[in-house]
């Protein structure tokens, strides 16, 4: 009998599965996620599904962790601060694919270097100004390198993180490790995104084998990847940027497993985000353009998915246009009030009980601030040093804390930093007053929500008049986010941006019109043709009414609220490397590996050798994962011309495959 542990942190909770022989699920458990500690939350959900199932640790055959980490990092732009060197390339091409954006004020060194297409070198490395600029930087916590065609001559990057860590000892992400693609500003994303995820990655890994060594679990842990396969845990420490859509690739590999479904869109609602991806043919489709999580595009391998910034913790926002106002949800989360208030009761209730006494009421009504310990605070200027000491480790009031909007910047930077967290009204706090959750403060839920309602519309009128019937309307409005977002993935899927963007079409008046059976002098019937599996604790709150409303069968299948812990056990192990043979001249074929060129005389010669490369080192990243009865499969896409009646090699990519089930799972008696 082979016993399996699915582990998933999540925003919220965190959720543990035991699997008896692939096929049945024989417990499942809950703890909420602890931030200032994921591993607590880990152990916490670990020992309680070894009690429910009546099990030893020591009968753990294998255990693997899926994890919203990076991906909800990535949402609200969190991460360690770090360092970019970028080889060969314009200064403008810094404002490329957002990569800008995505420094946040980073430090960057733009150097002299680089190769060309076909990977010969056009400008030495400068080394000089690489040493002096490091010898300038504190206070981060990794560095990301990227050279110009470094897909087709990886000498430079190699070369610079080799100094990078000699002077540093930081840990290095180079950009042609993560992808094989040309494109070197979104490979420059890529690396620096992976950068910036990996002290947050190896403390929540790490902690989590110290957690199941403690708990008398020592079968190895794997990770999922962005695209449902699992990789080792060493292997995710030094590519956190592949787990990137771990916990959403995870829940349609459990979808799949708990409904047999063939072809269905999947939504997975979490705590930060809500996760649409469709089933086809029984299988998740990979995003050919690279998993785009926010605001980044990235070149990241993952399930083709639309992450939304909607959740049951999703930051509830007054609309003041208008009459009537109203709410709107996301895309940043929150820590529940109801949630909040379980750990220190006495600070919250008193505070909202004068914020509920005083007469004017105050923007900050409401809402609460705590840091979250154990994050390295390097880099921080010197006022936001000292707004996170005032905010300390206790829990407090935020408006006892912002004395001025320049503090309201400050805690901007110290949220983004992952420094602070901060509490205030949550879907989940509009379901504690309805009555579709029990599980957190009540009180504290409904004394937020009427100091919310106590807002001014355009009117003049105060937007609710109780605490339930502005739970009624931030529960209808997640519905409707949630229809908008189902629609949006719908649309993409069928390349519907033809005859518009899909996100215009699902918002627009005919599409709304349709939704309710439209029967004027037009009747106008609309919905979704497939069904929506849904997943995630609240679902069975929040999902039927959303099936009414696309006039669609909405499957809430037994274990839909741990599915992400189940699909992280049942993957297979899977690796995917490509490379690339090119022409820069007639008669000379270069294959373009990680060592260098090479060059040959005949096409075949070289493709040969490519893929005998490309076959090895997939192979050995699949046993190194501790995958058993490995399959390889390669796929070439050669590309020709017709020159003078004559066919011409231009170029030819190969794509190897490796793939078997971890042979722990395998082989256990």
């Amino acid at each position: 009998m082979a016993l399996l542990l699915g582990v998933d942190t999540g925003g919220t909770y965190t959720d543990a599965v035991l699997i008896r022989n692939e096929t049945e699920v024989i417990a499942s458990a809950k703890a909420l996620t602890t931030r200032e500690d994921l591993a607590i939350g880990i152990g916490q959900a670990v020992r309680a599904v070894l009690a429910q199932g009546k099990v030893q640790a020591d009968q753990v055959a294998m255990a693997s962790l899926s994890t919203t980490l990076a991906t909800n990092a990535l949402v609200e732009g969190q991460g360690g601060r770090v360092g970019l060197v970028y080889i060969g390339f314009d200064a403008r091409d810094l404002g490329t694919h957002g990569l800008s954006e995505a420094l946040r004020g980073d430090p960057v060194l733009v150097l002299r270097g680089g190769h060309n297409h076909a990977g010969s070198e056009v400008t030495p490395l400068d080394e000089a100004s690489l040493e002096s600029w490091l010898e300038t930087i504190s206070g981060v916590s990794g560095f990301a390198v990227a050279s110009q065609f470094a897909t087709r001559n990886p000498a430079h990057e190699n070369r610079a993180a080799e100094v990078i860590q000699r002077v540093t000892g930081r840990p290095v992400s180079c950009s042609h490790h993560l992808s094989a693609r040309l494109n070197g500003p979104k490979r420059a994303l890529t690396a620096l995104l992976n950068a910036r995820l990996i002290g947050m990655t190896h403390r929540l890994i790490g902690r989590a084998e110290d957690v199941l060594a403690q708990i008398g679990i020592d079968a190895p842990l794997m990770v999922v990847r962005g695209d449902g396969a699992l990789m080792s845990a060493a292997q995710a420490k030094a590519r956190p940027i592949e787990t990137i859509l771990s916990g959403p690739a995870a829940s349609i590999v459990g979808a799949r497993w708990l409904t047999g479904a063939d072809t269905a869109l999947v939504s997975d609602i979490g705590g930060t985000t809500t996760d649409i991806a469709l089933l086809r043919h029984g299988r998740p489709a990979i995003d050919p353009h690279g998993a785009q999580v926010g605001p980044y595009r990235t070149m990241v391998e993952a399930v083709a998915m639309r992450t939304h910034g909607l959740g049951g913790d999703s930051e509830v926002h007054f609309i003041a246009e208008g009459l009537d106002g109203g709410v709107t949800l996301g895309p940043r989360r929150l820590l529940p009030v109801s949630l909040i208030a379980l750990s220190a009761p006495q600070v919250v209730h008193s505070a909202l009980d004068a914020q509920l006494r005083a007469a004017v009421p105050n923007e900050h009504d409401g809402r609460f601030v705590r840091a979250v310990s154990g994050v390295d605070a390097g880099g921080l200027s010197d006022r936001d040093q000292s707004l996170l000491e005032r905010i300390g480790s206790d829990v407090q009031p935020l408006g006892s804390v912002l004395k001025t909007r320049i503090d309201g910047q400050g805690l901007q930077r110290l949220v983004a930093r992952g420094l602070v967290q901060v509490a205030g009204v949550t879907p989940s706090d509009a379901s504690h007053v309805l009555g579709g959750l029990t599980t957190w403060d009540r009180d504290a839920a409904e004394k937020a929500l009427l100091l919310f309602g106590r807002r001014r519309t355009g009117a003049g009128e105060v937007l609710a008049q109780n605490a339930a019937e502005l739970a009624r309307m931030i529960v209808d409005r997640l519905t409707e986010q949630t229809v908008i977002a189902l629609l949006e993935s719908a649309f993409a899927e069928e390349g519907a941006s033809v005859a518009g963007q899909p996100s215009e079409l699902a918002r627009h008046v005919l599409m709304q019109m349709a939704l309710v059976g439209h029967r004027g002098l037009v009747a106008i019937q609309g919905g979704l043709a497939v069904d929506v599996i849904g997943l995630g604790a609240s679902a069975e709150s929040y999902y039927p009414a959303v099936g009414a409303r696309l006039n669609t069968r909405m499957i809430l299948p037994a274990h839909a609220d741990v599915a992400n812990a189940i699909g992280a056990v049942v993957g297979q192990v899977t690796f995917r490397k490509s490379g690339t043979v090119s022409s820069p001249s007639e008669g000379k074929y270069r294959v373009h590996l990680d060592t260098g060129p090479e060059d040959f005389t005949d096409p075949e010669t070289a493709m040969s050798r490519l893929e005998d490369t490309l076959r090895r080192e997939t192979e050995a990243e699949a046993r190194s994962a501790g995958a058993g009865d490995i399959l390889v499969s390669c796929h070439r896409d050669i590309k020709r011309a017709q020159v003078e009646a004559r066919e011409v090699f231009i170029e030819a990519v190969l794509t190897v495959e490796a793939s078997g089930r971890p042979r722990v799972a395998v082989d256990s008696p």
